[in-house]
């Protein structure tokens, strides 16, 4: 899709309706914690990363291409984001403290790294923590991590979107949908199939560009906690809070059972026995005239209801022999303003007490009602009950599967393991040491209203126009190229422009067809040896209104006929 200059104008001008410029107070920067070094925590746990220089001995992208669903067009789909481990570019926290990074804007990008040995997490609590550094923001992508299911097929270069896993947990945003998921896979005990089982209400994410920290908690007994950033926003059940429910119905309709033919579904019915009565008029009109009326002492029948304008004058221009005779503007009579009415009276209309309108048959029950109508219920032959879904299947890797619109998205610190005490603990060396000192180097990154935004994500159409335009195109563009829809959803001022171009450019060439496809009609010479031009822009102008016109300008005229 390329976007001319005419294209980008009226983009730019559908921006700016909608931009305002943010002002913002110029206050003291808050002074900024000193930034403490790095230094590896000695905590236990099944699967520990902190990204220290040894990552690539257990991180492996994928070089698998990603399931087209049955497109031609796989080099669209390969994994071919980079990955890197270093430290922030944005509100550094901890001094030498790296982190997985997304290293591609707009690419399909995939990594796992396989576990020391098998998690089994049967009778065990489940504790999945991480953190997320949107240091570009996150307008449209994935920042959530998959624990794989254990099995001999697990081979990092071949991770890909279909790689079975047992849980997906982490932010995913785009457009308007925002939310953390929380998907597991349960294994059907009758059938060996899985099915994903997804979080009906799941809790918003935060945008923004410091450290987000995200848990998730599983007990034996089936309940689940999600915390970000320490504090609880999500608490219940896998038994009642997913969604299609981990346990079918117990009964199902049977599928073999059909409506009998002379099952009757219709509660009520007209009377078969009412017949419409002799004095029934349907003829009777709705309204008639009130005979009791009378009118009002106020009105005033003598008055017309609009007069000449007071104010209004013959332009000094006005010729009577070409023009005709000047009549002036009508207007409200101000007589009329504070009584009933003026001019004559007549009685008003009042709705007729005899109207009946067209006779129909009252209800009553129907005698050969039966009920609605529903297939008899019949044991499910697929029922199952699993009293403890909590007992995941194996896992055996962890994977980030991601696309994204925004580079630069950064993973560090996880904890995959069974202790919430050793992931708190965990979150107090990491997680809580730097949070404070992105937060005041946030605040101090505040623009001013004289200042530039460093991102485009943080550009303002005020700030530079120009620039402002050719990022959300771009962004358009970009998204349209993998979902033209959602290209419209997410970037509707682009869309609104590129729309008003089109309906600008018909408008112009239906101008272009118009005045080339008819010719004027001639114009009879009239008056006295005045050109039929300027007799006919007289009487153009003669029809003019009076909110055409500067006040006392004549609104109507009278011509004389002319031979």
């Amino acid at each position: 899709m390329k976007l001319n200059a005419v294209t980008t104008a009226a983009v730019s001008a559908a921006l700016l309706a909608g931009a305002h410029a943010e002002e913002v107070a110029d206050e003291a920067s808050p002074a900024v914690p000193e930034l403490s070094t790095f230094t590896p925590t000695v905590i236990k746990a099944d699967f520990l990363e902190q990204f220290t220089d040894d990552w690539d001995q257990r991180w492996k992208p994928s070089t698998a291409k990603k399931d087209s669903s049955g497109s031609d067009k796989d080099e669209e789909w390969a994994y071919v984001g980079e990955w890197s481990v270093e430290e922030p570019v944005k509100f550094k926290g901890i001094e030498g403290d790296k982190g997985l990074v997304v290293k591609n804007p707009a690419a399909h990008h995939a990594i796992s790294a396989k576990f020391p040995k098998q998690i089994d997490n049967k009778g065990k609590t489940l504790v999945v923590q991480y953190e997320v550094k949107l240091q570009n923001g996150l307008e449209c992508g994935g920042a959530y991590l998959k624990l794989l299911r254990d099995n001999k097929a697990l081979h990092h270069e071949e991770f890909a979107n279909t790689t079975p896993y047992v849980i997906m947990f982490g932010p995913d945003k785009c457009g308007h949908t925002n939310k953390v998921h929380f998907i597991f896979n349960h294994k059907n005990p009758k059938t060996g199939e899985y099915e994903e089982k997804h979080l009906s209400a799941p809790p918003t994410a935060k945008i923004v560009k410091t450290t987000e920290l995200y848990t998730l908690i599983v007990k034996p007994d089936n309940t689940y906690i999600i915390k970000q950033n320490g504090e609880e926003v999500k608490t219940g059940s896998l038994l009642e809070d997913f969604s299609p429910s981990v346990n079918p119905a117990e009964e199902v309709e049977d599928p073999d059972d059909t409506k009998p033919e002379d099952w009757v579904e219709q509660a009520r019915i007209a009377d078969p026995e009412a017949s419409k009565p002799e004095d029934w008029d349907e003829d009777a009109p709705y309204e008639v005239v009130d005979e009791e009326a009378t009118q009002p002492e106020d009105w005033l029948v003598d008055e017309a209801i609009t007069i000449p304008n007071p104010e209004a004058s013959k332009p000094e221009d006005w010729d009577d022999e070409e023009d005709g005779d000047w009549v002036a503007p009508t207007v409200p009579n101000p007589k009329c303003a504070d009584v009933s009415g003026c001019g004559p009276w007549t009685k008003p209309l009042k709705q007729n007490p005899e109207y009946k309108g067209v006779w129909s048959a009252p209800l009553i029950e129907n005698p050969e009602y039966k009920g609605v109508w529903a297939p008899r219920k019949i044991k499910n032959p697929n029922y199952f009950e699993d009293k403890n879904p909590a007992n995941f299947e194996p896992m055996g890797a962890i994977g980030f599967e991601i696309w994204t619109m925004q580079s630069d998205i950064l993973f560090d610190n996880i904890y995959i393991g069974h202790s919430v005490e050793d992931a708190e603990k965990l979150a107090e060396e990491t997680f809580k040491v730097k949070q404070p000192v992105e937060k005041a180097l946030a605040e101090a990154d505040k623009p001013k209203h004289s200042e530039k935004p460093d991102s485009p994500l943080d550009l303002k159409f005020l700030d530079d126009p120009v620039l402002f335009v050719r990022e959300k195109v771009d962004l358009f563009v970009t998204i349209a190229q993998k979902d033209p829809i959602e290209a419209i959803k997410f970037v509707p001022e682009v869309a609104g422009g590129i729309a008003a171009v089109l309906i600008s450019f018909i408008a112009l060439i239906a101008a272009l067809v118009g005045l080339g496809g008819s010719s004027p009609a001639p114009v009879k010479a009239v008056g006295k040896g005045k050109k039929a031009e300027d007799v006919k822009d007289k009487k153009a102008e003669a029809t003019t209104t009076g909110a055409d016109k500067p006040k006392g300008d004549a609104t109507k005229r009278t011509t004389r006929s002319q031979s």
